[in-house]
């Protein structure tokens, strides 16, 4: 199994809140899948960021800068 963080509740409303009338169980799978790799890839860039800059507190600008 994987290390699964978001609720597939939430993936539900974010797909419905941009028109889904429906979601399928898979769909919702799918979704948290491919938006925790993203997170992922974000975190560790922004990590890095905080660490270059000789911190150990993760900014709002080390966020935005990793999405860049």
């Amino acid at each position: 199994m994987s290390r699964a963080i978001l609720p597939l509740a939430a993936m539900e409303k974010l797909l419905k809140k941009v028109g889904a009338e429906r979601v399928s169980d898979p769909a919702k799978v799918t979704l948290r899948e491919e938006l925790e790799k993203i997170s992922d890839s974000i975190c560790e860039k922004a990590v890095r960021f905080s660490k270059h800059s000789k911190r150990k507190t993760i900014k709002p600008e080390d966020i935005r800068l990793a999405v860049k």
